[in-house]
């Protein structure tokens, strides 16, 4: 929230907001931002103690403190598991491949030709166009996955795969459009070898990441800069400088901007609270348009009351469709005060959710790499909370659920104490 509203205020025109919005609009969002911020208070302690149980220590501090990862027990788990991913990203790849007609240089090193697009679709769907949404969340977990893995193993063999999946995956994310899924992809792995693996104590971990957050922003500040007009890879491809991009400004860090708009409509009666439809609509998502045709659409309303109508009917109407924050969702579901309050109750529910990924993962190391895409994929959540954020989060949750049943079956007989790393 800091980023997504207060760094909204620093880093933009904050100027240009008041005498655009005016300051009626911006004052009740600020109360709405404090209204949120009391509500997340009131409700993370009990969500995460209904997800997660009494309050314990966390896991991942205990890797922090304790490195339990290297126990050979917990690295045979991660060797087993990684395999099973390679299998599953081996048979999404074959689709992939079979849907771009085997370009590989497309789909595997974007950076030498032009990006394919196995999953690409229109955003009103049809047909089959669901199952690929479904595989494209599906290839984010899977690259996020490897990462981590490349990140915790210690398995040479274990390793190599990881390695060899991250250099044939993460090109297809580092040269996209879209910064939201380069950091579902890149990220988790990158904080899972600084406090999994880096040797040092707190302060050289921040330095690494400090460094990481400064590629990030260059790379990023150089997609802003020609994403517009050409691919990615072809700008990179062609010389384009990262240097000349640096002093681009990021665009997109604009929730408070966004609540204020919605306060302003609001005011002047060109647009009301929907009561809920848009979270239902959200809800919905999972279900293929091919089986409701009539399946309510996302943001659309909203677009169009921020002037971005009149696009085709194969994007439903709109030029683009813009984020509302996830304050300002609330906000349109809700109403101004209680849905602050909705925003706040949601958050407070994925909070329960990772902490019990969390408090899990001293029995299953894999719920680590759901709890680190988690944790970035909460960032992501500031713009909007929905599941075209969680999939990847939701798909590896299935997968790994599944993995770990077949494995509780296959070994049975092992003992139920708790591992040497834990307390008891």
């Amino acid at each position: 929230m800091s980023i997504w509203y207060v760094g909204d205020v620093l880093y933009n025109d904050f100027a240009g907001y008041r005498t655009l919005i005016g300051d009626v609009a911006i004052e009740n969002a600020w109360w709405q931002v404090c209204g949120f911020v009391i509500a997340f208070i009131t409700f993370a302690p009990v969500m995460t103690g209904q997800f997660a149980g009494p309050r314990r220590p966390s896991q991942a501090v205990a890797i922090l403190e304790r490195r339990p990862l290297d126990h050979p027990a917990v690295q045979a788990k991660i060797d087993t598991f990684a395999k099973s991913l390679f299998v599953a990203w081996v048979l999404l790849m074959i689709v992939a491949l079979v849907r771009v007609k085997f370009n590989f240089l497309g789909l595997f090193a974007p950076y030498l030709t032009y990006k394919a697009e196995p999953w690409s679709r229109n955003r009103m769907g049809g047909g089959i166009d669901s199952l690929l949404a479904l595989a494209g969340y599906f290839q984010v977990f899977l690259t996020a996955g490897f990462g981590v893995i490349l990140a915790l193993a210690r398995n040479r063999t274990t390793r190599r795969m990881a390695l060899i999946v991250c250099c044939l995956s993460m090109p297809y994310y580092i040269f996209d459009r879209t910064r939201n899924t380069m950091l579902a992809t890149m990220i988790p792995g990158f904080s899972a070898w600084v406090f999994g693996r880096v040797r040092g104590n707190l302060p050289t971990k921040f330095v690494y990441i400090g460094l990481g957050l400064l590629v990030t922003s260059l790379w990023f500040s150089f997609v802003l800069s020609n994403r517009t007009n050409r691919s990615i890879s072809a700008a990179f491809a062609s010389g384009a400088s990262i240097r000349e991009s640096a002093g681009s400004k990021h665009l997109g860090l604009n929730m408070c901007e966004e609540l204020s708009w919605i306060n302003r409509f609001f005011a002047n009666g060109s647009y009301e609270a929907n009561w809920g439809k848009r979270y239902f609509a959200e809800a919905a998502n999972p279900i293929p348009r091919i089986i409701w045709p009539g399946k309510p659409t996302i943001g659309i309303d909203y677009a169009i009351a921020r002037g971005q109508g009149g696009g085709s009917a194969a994007s439903a109407g709109v030029y683009a469709t813009i984020s509302t924050g996830m304050i300002g969702q609330g906000v349109v579901n809700f109403g101004p005060w209680l849905g602050p309050i909705a925003a706040a109750l949601l958050m407070a529910i994925w909070v329960g959710i990772l902490a019990r990924q969390d408090r899990v993962s001293n029995e299953y190391p894999a719920r680590l790499m759901l709890y680190a895409l988690g944790l970035i994929l909460t960032f992501n959540m500031g713009r909007d909370i929905t599941l075209l954020v969680l999939y990847p989060f939701i798909f590896g949750w299935i997968l790994i659920a599944f993995w770990e049943r077949r494995q509780e079956r296959n070994h049975s007989n092992r003992t139920s104490s708790p591992p040497p790393w834990v307390d008891s």
